[in-house]
């Protein structure tokens, strides 16, 4: 067994918190949306329950609803959450503001060829290796810089979590959607092992009012 004492470093990738575009099931890729106030509640109680995690260092995606969220645990620990534009949600061009089924209705054959994992750019907007190639290097860069057993926490979006996840894992970019998607404030945790990183949490976190994908 692996006790506490022999684990490696640690990342937490945590999505922000609820919006109205969530409630509304809106792709809101890089449009700035704000938490709504579910949304702020649902990260008080989760930064409560990552505090205990003695996160080392903080990182968040510059859009306010993932600032916003960052901003929660950043207090309680007394750190700062650094903000970086490469964590942003995937840009998805014509398909941001629009409903899951107005989607589904305007654009169904690249929706549903994204659904198969092949590369789509949505609404004329990024692919997802686009997404991890701009993610990824600011992840791995931090998490370097971690002290042995530290844990690194990663305030972002559901796109943009699912892309660095499929990527530190070495998994095929049409494989990524597999790992299926991840609620409001909730997160998943990569530890490092000697062969490289592992998924060893997914989807933690307090089950919420609402369940919403993407963005």
């Amino acid at each position: 067994m692996h006790g506490e004492s022999s684990r490696g470093r640690r990342i937490v990738l945590w999505r922000h918190g609820q919006t109205a575009w969530n409630r509304e099931q809106r792709f809101q890729g890089t449009t700035d949306i704000g938490l709504n106030a579910a949304g702020v509640e649902e990260a008080r109680r989760a930064a409560t329950a990552l505090a205990a995690l003695t996160p080392d260092a903080i990182i968040t995606s510059d859009l306010r609803r993932a600032a916003a969220t960052a901003e929660r645990l950043s207090a309680l620990m007394r750190l700062p959450a650094v903000p970086k534009t490469g964590l942003r949600e995937a840009y998805t061009g014509r398909w941001q503001g629009l409903t899951h089924q107005e989607i589904v209705n305007r654009y169904g054959e690249e929706y549903a060829a994204w659904k198969r994992g092949e590369p789509v750019r949505r609404g004329g907007g990024e692919l997802d290796t686009e997404v991890a190639e701009r993610a990824v290097p600011i992840v791995e860069r931090y998490a370097e810089r971690l002290p042995e057993h530290g844990t690194l926490v990663v305030v972002s979006h559901g796109g943009t979590i699912r892309a660095t996840v499929g990527r530190l894992l070495g998994l095929r970019p049409s494989k990524w959607l597999s790992l299926g998607g991840l609620s409001n404030c909730r997160w998943h945790v990569l530890s490092q092992e000697s062969s490289g990183w592992r998924l060893s949490v997914r989807n933690a976190g307090a089950p919420q009012e609402a369940e919403f994908g993407e963005g």
